[in-house]
């Protein structure tokens, strides 16, 4: 726990990112080893991750008040086991007051405010009960627990249940939803999270690592073989490599980025999936994307946010987000739809995906799209998810029947916006 304490500090008072922090105290104490490094981490995280409901259990927001809190919350210690421990030798922390014993102990207010409750920044609590309305403490809560690894089965090279045989010593299982995932449950306590890229499957193609959310999205693309796609914000290729199976290397992806950094991972990614019809364009060339014109069946948008989303795997990116960053995502989004609008050909759809749950980014960014162009409409998100999925679509976690968000609350996935939008013919 001292250890966890001392990354604490380190990323409060030098604002360091957690992954950079613990790196850095990894570096400074080689005799760790890995299992050690990983319950610090765990803890570190944990702590990231609940840090308002841990500080109002505590009634003190130090890094050693909110260590002692996870300790007993997350990693399920009870107050003697964590006094048994904090005995001052040289690894230790110094013994708990009585008023830390009796926090530990003390039953949490279930009458705190929602972003308490909640986990997350004050300043988002009006836009996430604009979103959840009363829920919205409850959506705030499941994205302040710990995530579990989702994988894509890549049907180019592999199936599901071939995946599932080779990582069931990770109890494996099917993911609810998506007709590719697989999902290894999150670790207790100290438990680590196991290495999947490092496992044979993972280099002869089989899967890649991308949560279910993610992969529902590219499904809602509703893109068939032969068709014409262009992934304007492709990155690392997430969800380009999704499309390539949906299409059985037929027809042709166009995967586009303006940020050639984001870009670089893609080719290795596109080799060792075996997907070859996928053609990258230069980063940032926006000319080179404007020359081949309105030709495109599906535009996907996984248009630049926040990342509240993501807040169980990037816990501390929520604590760093600001107004001015929110401000700075929307002009962000508009910019890239109107590419997508000079690329999407008549009769077409433009899919526009974020990770992120704050209706600044999704529903209103639609709505001022649509204010704008006429020449769009919604298509309803079920429509969709019958004709692809196969199954009864669900309920969008706040309640909207166009659009579809997925929360961890509401589908167990990360939090994702999606919205298709037709171009009339």
């Amino acid at each position: 726990m001292r250890a966890a304490v001392e990354v604490l500090e380190t990323i409060e008072t030098r604002h360091r990112p957690a992954a950079e922090a613990l790196a850095e105290w990894g570096r400074g104490h080689r005799f760790a080893g890995s299992g050690d490094r990983a319950a610090i981490g765990n803890l570190v995280y944990d702590v990231l991750r609940r840090r308002h409901s841990l500080a109002a259990r505590m009634q003190a927001e130090t890094p050693r008040a909110l260590v002692l809190a996870a300790a007993h919350v997350a990693f399920g210690m009870s107050a003697d086991e964590i006094a048994a421990g904090a005995d001052g030798s040289p690894h230790a922390l110094e013994p708990l007051t009585a008023d830390e014993q009796a926090a530990l102990v003390r039953e949490p207010d279930a009458t705190a405010p929602a972003h308490v409750l909640g986990d997350f920044p004050e300043w988002l609590a009006p836009s996430l009960e604009r979103t959840f309305g009363d829920r919205a403490a409850t959506e705030g809560a499941a994205l302040a627990r710990r995530a579990p690894v989702d994988l894509r089965v890549n049907t180019l090279k592999s199936e599901r249940d071939r995946v599932l045989k080779a990582l069931e010593r990770y109890d494996a299982e099917a993911t609810p939803h998506s007709p590719w995932g697989v999902r290894i449950p999150p670790p207790t306590g100290p438990g680590r999270t196991p290495n999947v890229e490092a496992e044979a499957g993972h280099g002869k193609g089989w899967f890649e690592v991308q949560d279910e959310g993610s992969q529902i999205a590219a499904l809602l693309t509703g893109t068939t073989q032969r068709m014409q796609v262009l992934d304007l914000c492709a990155g690392a290729g997430g969800k380009t490599l999704a499309l390539a199976a949906i299409m059985q290397n037929t027809g042709q992806i166009y995967a586009y980025d303006g940020n050639r950094a984001r870009l670089r991972p893609i080719f290795e990614r596109l080799k060792r999936a075996g997907a070859r019809n996928v053609q990258v364009l230069d980063a940032g060339d926006e000319a080179a994307l404007g020359a081949i014109g309105a030709r495109f069946d599906v535009v996907l948008v996984d248009a630049p946010c926040t990342g509240s989303g993501v807040w169980r795997r990037r816990p501390d990116a929520k604590w760093r987000v600001k107004p001015s960053n929110l401000v700075e995502r929307q002009a962000e989004q508009r910019a890239v739809l109107e590419l997508a609008r000079k690329s999407v050909k008549p009769g077409g759809r433009i899919v526009y995906v974020t990770c992120s749950i704050l209706p600044e980014e999704n529903t209103d960014t639609i709505a001022a799209l649509l204010a704008e162009a006429p020449e769009l409409s919604v298509v309803p998100f079920a429509e969709t998810w019958r004709t692809v999925i196969g199954s009864a679509p669900p309920v969008s976690a706040d309640g909207r029947d166009d659009t579809l968000l997925l929360t961890p609350a509401s589908h167990g996935t990360d939090g994702f916006f999606i919205a298709t939008l037709r171009r009339a013919v």
